[in-house]
């Protein structure tokens, strides 16, 4: 983030800061990234916004933990595709002057696994967007991440349901911005990734009409412990407070039920052909066909020529093991069986 975007966000949080050494660090590389911002935009304002983007963007869509960055990972192995990385999303206000330079100088200090689940990270491995956003000033649920120890933040950007007119403009601005930055230095078709966006295809679909939608879903007591160990691993890696993860499971379930009630109904508005769905379960057991699946659904064509990387892909990774958790207790199942009822009913779950 810029400094004033920084210290915005720690003005809205009361300056409860109790992580006080990461907090002067980061705002050391917040006051590089406001320099580093004034040089792209005086020299690429203007191309940003004339540059037009080719061909339709590819969203991954499911709720966290459900196996996006699976499908994202496979999808990009597909050379007529672009996508944003982590140093992309990291720096989007001005990774186009400083990515020859500062991108190799940082890279030695990044982990070379995902802390919440061993897959393979890295500056130049994809990443969500909506990180990005986050860094642009656009509002979002996962600023929450700063300042874990208040009460959620800017729930309502995760569906954008309820937000003014001139909000969801700036929301949309924002996601353009980025997109339209990144296609300067590698024009291809791209392929996103946010769980959020599942909430969001409304808006999604008013700003790409033909934009096409990968859709995973998993099951639900999988869902549920590997999601509050997504937050709990967020919170205490970057957080500027020492977590105590309170109403965290209040967090996750109200979360689920509110993005898969957008989603279920907005899903009708994706124009045929437009659409795929899988079912982790089925597709980790095989991932190649899986993704002919989902060819032949968006009609991408050229499934051929991609099943060699794709088996290469997958033959390097054939020794991942997912995480493994304790067994949930009966009380905590009974929540998830009867908030998310919805889910277990429309993907065919058992309770």
């Amino acid at each position: 983030m810029p400094l004033s975007i920084y210290l915005r966000a720690a003005r809205e949080a009361g300056w409860r800061i109790t992580h006080w050494p990461r907090f002067l660090a980061v705002g050391s590389t917040a006051a590089l990234s406001s320099i580093l911002a004034r040089f792209q935009k005086r020299w690429y304002a203007c191309k940003i916004e004339e540059t037009k983007l080719t061909g339709d963007p590819i969203f991954v869509i499911g709720h966290w933990r459900s196996g996006t960055t699976l499908l994202h990972e496979l999808l990009i192995r597909d050379e007529r595709f672009s996508y944003p990385t982590t140093y992309d999303c990291c720096t989007p206000l001005h990774h186009l002057v400083s990515r020859k330079w500062l991108a190799p100088m940082v890279a030695g200090l990044m982990p070379k696994k995902r802390p919440m689940d061993n897959m393979d990270f890295g500056l130049l491995h994809p990443q969500e967007d909506e990180f990005a956003l986050c860094c642009l000033g656009n509002r979002s649920p996962y600023l929450t991440i700063m300042y874990p120890n208040r009460p959620p933040v800017y729930d309502a950007y995760l569906t954008l349901d309820g937000l003014s007119s001139k909000e969801i403009e700036t929301w949309k601005r924002g996601l353009l911005y980025f997109v339209q930055s990144l296609a300067i230095r590698d024009p291809r078709p791209i392929v996103l990734k946010s769980p959020p966006h599942t909430a969001r295809i409304r808006t999604l679909l008013e700003m790409f009409p033909k934009a096409k939608f990968v859709h995973i879903v998993r099951n639900p007591y999988s869902l549920f412990p590997s999601t509050c160990n997504l937050w709990k691993r967020l919170d205490q890696d970057y957080g500027l407070q020492f977590p105590k993860y309170q109403g965290l499971e209040e967090y996750v379930l109200s979360n689920m039920e509110r993005m898969y009630a957008a989603f279920e109904r907005d899903r009708p508005l994706i124009p045929q052909g437009q659409f795929a769905e899988v079912r982790y379960e089925t597709f980790v057991k095989d991932q190649v066909n899986g993704m002919r699946q989902i060819y032949d659904a968006l009609g991408l064509g050229q499934f051929d020529a991609v099943q060699p990387r794709l088996e290469a892909y997958v033959e390097s990774h054939k020794n991942y093991r997912t995480n493994q958790f304790h067994a949930l207790e009966p009380a905590i199942q009974e929540q998830i069986a009867r908030r998310w009822h919805r889910y277990f009913e429309l993907y065919g779950y058992e309770k």
